[in-house]
């Protein structure tokens, strides 16, 4: 017994000379360091509070409503809305996904890749990117017929893709839902004789929190006609997404579920580029709260209804500041007729362009009259998830800043609207936010004591 107590205390003592730590707490060593990544396009907008609303009038009335101060983290914002041509990355990374599916199970070798690296099958097998596709040979374009029109369905008969098999699957765990209690009534622990609260569901039962999603990314070109009745647009429907004309336009004909769809496959996009350079995965991309739309679009100044600050809509020059509809319908009095390139006209002191006017923007939140009164001012955000057997209110999706085809009370930072979720329209694009991991920038601790140096 004694030759094993001073075997035990050689191994301490041994352990506690190789240690660095010294018998203190300095917390799990030779973690990853995180270092800020500047993301192209986006600005970075600093943590602060604002009076949400400040400014507005009901459009009816012209009653005031009374603001209220909110507090927003800081986040990274799109300085522009989301181009045609940043959309189409999306839908042609979606098309080849596809393409390689169908090549692979048409026994094709090279574009699915079926064991890993133990040797391990892959169910189901996953995409081999680096594979490049050859379109043009006779195999390939036999395999992939299905993902074409069919020859009845083809003008002129060109063999065009059929955007209606452009499917995005993706999945999200439901916080929400996991937060939850399983009951109601507090349960004792037998073994302790204690009490204590329900657990969360998601403890018990993670996998009905994991939520598949099947959405359709191919932007509705149509609502160009379907917005407007006897409105000449055929030349926009034809040519708006598909045409290098348009490429800087911002993409419209976009669901706020199809805006969704879109910030969970930039997010997994970038977050697997990460992966594969060992460095910290960032947050998730998705569209930016009402608050956070708001606290942007002011760029800083406090109390003013349009993003450059000041009661007008002209500068002294004389000429408009934003892309909408001047002058009860002289549409092109503001240089643009329809949509026009983003970054037309000049940023915000946040530097964010057209966060006035050009195209409405969804925001993440379902709509509420009542958002001003019962709104949590810490990060306020009222709940969106809404399945398909939802009630028709948490359909209604906040849209914000207008566009080109309103007029100037719409456009106005504090001015709030709404569309449903699964609509589609000609003046409602979108822009991403990306929550700051952290404070600020900059805000790492350093000098503590407790630090490891």
């Amino acid at each position: 017994m004694k030759k094993l107590f001073f075997l035990l205390a050689g191994v301490v003592l041994l352990w506690s000379c190789g240690s660095s730590e010294k018998g203190e707490l300095v917390g799990v060593q030779d973690r990853p360091i995180f270092e800020d990544i500047d993301l192209k396009g986006m600005v970075f907008i600093n943590q602060g509070n604002f009076s949400m609303g400040s400014g507005t009038q009901g459009v009816v009335y012209g009653k005031p409503v009374q603001p209220r101060t909110m507090q927003v983290g800081s986040y990274f914002m799109d300085e522009t809305e989301i181009t045609n041509n940043e959309y189409r990355q999306f839908v042609n990374w979606v098309i080849d996904s596809i393409a390689r599916r169908m090549l692979g199970e048409a026994g094709i070798d090279g574009y699915l890749i079926e064991e890993d690296e133990y040797g391990e099958p892959l169910e189901p097998a996953i995409l081999n990117k680096k594979e490049k596709i050859r379109w043009n040979e006779q195999e390939t374009r036999e395999a992939l017929e299905d993902l074409y029109l069919p020859e009845k369905d083809r003008f002129y008969r060109r063999r065009t893709i059929d955007p209606a098999k452009l499917n995005y699957e993706y999945y999200w765990i439901d916080y929400a839902e996991a937060s939850k209690k399983e009951s109601n009534t507090t349960v004792k622990d037998e073994y302790k004789g204690t009490m204590f609260a329900p657990r969360p569901k998601g403890l018990n039962n993670r996998s009905s929190l994991i939520k598949r999603e099947v959405v359709n990314v191919y932007p509705d070109t149509l609502c160009w006609v379907h917005d407007y009745t006897y409105s000449m647009n055929e030349d926009f429907t034809r040519q708006y997404f598909t045409s290098p004309a348009y490429d800087n336009y911002p993409v419209v004909g976009v669901s706020w579920i199809q805006c969704k769809a879109f910030c969970v496959w930039r997010s997994n996009y970038l977050n697997r580029y990460l992966e594969s350079i060992d460095y910290q995965q960032m947050n998730d991309f998705r569209l930016p709260t009402e608050a956070e739309w708001e606290f942007a679009a002011r760029g800083g100044i406090a109390g003013e209804s349009y993003p450059w600050g000041g009661p007008y809509v002209r500068n002294p020059n004389g000429c408009f500041l934003a892309n909408y509809e001047p002058l009860r319908g002289a549409y092109d009095d503001d240089g643009g007729v329809k949509t026009l390139m983003v970054g037309h006209y000049a940023p915000n002191d946040y530097g964010l362009y057209d966060m006035a006017g050009n195209v409405s923007e969804w925001c993440l939140d379902a709509f509420n009259p009542s958002t001003y009164v019962v709104a949590n001012a810490l990060s306020p955000f009222y709940n969106y998830n809404a399945p398909d057997d939802a009630a028709p209110a948490m359909k209604m999706k906040v849209i914000r800043g207008g566009s080109w085809k309103d007029q100037k009370y719409f456009i106005q930072v504090q001015t709030r609207d709404y569309e449903f979720q699964d609509t589609a329209k000609s003046y409602i694009g979108f822009r991403c936010v990306q929550p700051y991991l952290g404070r600020v920038k900059g805000d790492n601790l350093k000098s503590a004591s407790n630090v490891a140096k």
